[in-house]
């Protein structure tokens, strides 16, 4: 169990986050009129309004027997008349348009000056006008599902978010390595560091948050090596009681934009058999073995799925299978029965998305058609329709810093991958960092070329 103070530290800080919000800035007059661009739900509001306003005139004029109506126009016309004969109309009606035109705006202007003034933040430079345009297409974007692992999940949820607030983060338990690999020894419970990365590449203060997430203790008894993240989630599950209620929590905390989902809550641990013979067990010992993986499962063998996770992907719009690790990050989520066959029943747009650099250890000499062939061995069935492909090639200072590692990028063998019944995306999703040689899928790049398949499905 975590001692006292660590809790009453993690809810502290709880309570601070939640209180981020400070007041924001009036935006200009001249922005009034985005108020009534399409999908905000203004204008029906303001016609609605307007027509309240007019039958509550008339309810009043009727209750004060004012009836029938013929006598409350009579007395407007009247009305009209002495004005008219005091005024020329030429005058009198375009100044009475736009004194009510400026009456309008002006009041207008200062209701929605007073309503920015309590929602928008001061840490946002645009105005609330465009934040509510950007929330409504947000939510109104494809139900996502990403289903993997490691740092290859939070890359891709970096840029989907910039698409679609419902997207929901599969992530695998079976790691047991690291700050991660202690808390599960010690504490119990699932390992923290994935789902803490998928938190953080969802947050809207993401780069903060990443920072505080990612922050490593290099001191203290008991908490060198371990991340803030994973002591934040771990003590969360102590206060929240399981595991599923603390993520969803600490996405209320830390303003997440999605869902993010264990595929199981059990406790799971890994194994391979190698083709040398040996036998394997633990995620973070098949990697160090470095030898080639002939068979793979995990204990308990058949694990149940969360059924959060199982809804999701029943109701979802599209399926994202990967980047990250073959046999560490991605198929240990198809070793779970349920996620593996809600997939396969799911009728629409699944794509998997292939790694750019074979593993050392793990997927050594492997082609784009053995990543795929991995994954059918596994689920038994083909669960995906189309795999995306990185085609922009390497520098040659990256490709001599990877060799040094014994990993290579991974050969698109076309006609393989054709005969395996799947559709071929090759785009340019690479971000390779200039200094140090080392790639990764770039978060935007990717995004936009998934996006742009799934439109066209």
């Amino acid at each position: 169990m975590l001692t006292n103070p660590v809790k009453q530290a993690l809810q502290n800080i709880k309570a601070e986050m939640q209180n981020l919000t400070p007041i924001g800035r009036r935006p200009r007059l001249r922005r009034l009129f985005k108020w009534l661009s399409p999908g905000l739900f203004v204008k029906r509001w303001l016609l609605i309004s307007s027509l309240g306003v007019i039958l509550t005139a008339i309810g009043l004029a009727i209750w004060a027997k004012l009836t029938p109506i013929a006598r409350l126009m009579g007395f407007v016309s009247q009305l009209l008349e002495t004005i008219t004969s005091l005024v020329p109309n030429y005058i009198s009606g375009p100044g009475a348009v736009l004194l009510g035109l400026i009456l309008m705006f002006w009041g207008q202007s200062r209701t929605l000056g007073s309503i920015t003034e309590v929602l928008k933040p001061d840490n946002d430079d645009r105005e609330l006008v465009d934040v509510l345009i950007a929330h409504r297409r947000l939510h109104r974007g494809p139900k996502i599902v990403a289903i993997g692992g490691g740092t290859g999940l939070s890359t891709l949820l970096r840029g989907l978010k910039e698409y679609s607030a419902n997207i929901t983060a599969i992530v695998t338990v079976a790691d047991d390595g690291g700050s991660s690999g202690r808390l599960r020894r010690e504490v119990g419970g699932l390992p923290p560091g994935d789902i803490r990365n998928c938190l953080a590449a969802l947050a809207d203060e993401e780069k903060l948050l990443t920072e505080l997430f990612q922050y490593r203790f290099s001191a203290g008894d008991g908490l060198t090596g371990h991340s803030f993240g994973n002591l934040f989630l771990t003590a969360m599950s102590e206060i929240s009681g399981d595991w599923e209620r603390a993520i969803a929590d600490s996405s209320q905390v830390l303003a997440v934009r999605g869902r993010v989902f264990p595929a199981t809550l059990s406790d799971v641990s890994l194994w391979a058999e190698l083709s040398d013979g040996r036998s394997i067990e633990g995620e973070s010992n098949i990697t160090a073995a470095k030898g080639k993986i002939k068979n793979i499962g995990c204990y308990p063998s058949n694990p149940p799925a969360l059924p959060a996770a199982i809804a999701a992907i029943e109701q979802a719009d599209y399926i994202i299978i990967g980047p990250g690790s073959l046999y560490t990050s991605i198929i240990p989520n198809l070793l779970v029965p349920q996620i593996r066959e809600a997939i396969a029943l799911r009728q629409v747009p699944r794509i998997y998305v292939c790694n750019i650099m074979t593993q050392n250890g793990e997927t050594d000499n492997y082609t784009v058609a053995d990543h795929i062939r991995a994954i059918d061995r596994v689920c038994d069935r083909k669960i995906f329709d189309a795999v995306l492909v990185n085609r922009r090639p390497l520098s040659e200072f990256a490709l001599s810093r990877y060799a040094l590692e014994k990993s290579h990028p991974v050969f698109l063998d076309r006609e393989a991958v054709s005969r395996l019944g799947r559709r071929l995306v090759v785009a340019d999703v690479l971000q390779e960092d200039k200094e140090t040689g080392r790639i990764r899928h770039s978060p935007q790049l990717l995004a936009k070329s998934l996006l742009r398949w799934y439109a066209k499905k």
